[in-house]
Formats: structure tokens, sequence, C-alpha cells
């Protein structure tokens, strides 16, 4: 099937077919040679650019995997310390909480000298 779109720059022709028209074309009066070897070598061209294509695809593809994995482990890695620094933040509030219950009197200064020295600071 042709179809033959207006060209609005230049008011011509021209004529876009497939591979079906251009054999119909060449076997019925010999007149599309031109296009038949257009057609060719748009086949060829669009078949170079698929087999580029594919071996892109197929050296690209080992890469995309291995950086998969590596993002997975680096994931798991992540929430692993994420784990442990909880960990220990409960473990550390846990023992300030110990210290005070332990001796409250020294907390209860050294929040007041603390209070004092950053009030001296900010004026």
């Amino acid at each position: 099937m042709s179809t033959i779109p207006t060209n609005e720059k230049s008011d011509k022709t021209v004529p876009f077919t497939t591979s079906d028209d251009a054999a119909k074309a060449q076997s019925g009066n010999g007149t599309a040679v031109g296009s038949t070897s257009g057609v060719d070598l748009v086949n060829r061209v669009a078949q170079s650019a698929h087999a580029a294509i594919d071996k892109l695809a197929n050296q690209a593809t080992p890469a995309v995997q291995h950086l998969q994995k590596s993002l997975e482990g680096t994931g798991e890695m992540l929430h692993d310390r994420a784990d442990k620094l909880r960990s220990t933040g409960d473990e550390w509030a846990e023992s300030a909480r110990s210290g005070v219950r332990e001796h409250p009197l020294v907390a209860v200064g050294t929040a007041f000298a603390l209070g004092l020295l950053i009030a001296r600071l900010a004026r």
C-alpha cells in the first residue's frame, strides 16, 4: 500500500512504500526500481540498527545485573548500620538515665552549670 504525502516546503510528492509495495511495483511495470533500492537501503539500515542495539543490550545486561546486586547489598548494609546506630543510641540513653537515677544531685548541678555556660555564651 503506497501513500504519497505532499511536501509543504517544495510542493513535491514523496512516495513512501513498504517492501510489499516495492515488490509489486517492480514485478508490475519496472518503473519503481529507484524506490525498490530505497526500500532495500532502509531495510539494510534498519537491520544494522537492530544489530547494533542488540549488541549494546547484550553488553549492558551483565553490567546492569552487577549494579543491581551491588545496590541490593548496599541496601542491606545500610539497614544493618541503621539498626546498630539505633541500638547504640538506645544504650547511651539508658546509660544516661541510669546515671541520673544513681546520682540525681550531680545531674541537677551539671544541668545548672551547663545552663549558666550557655547563658554566658549567648550574651
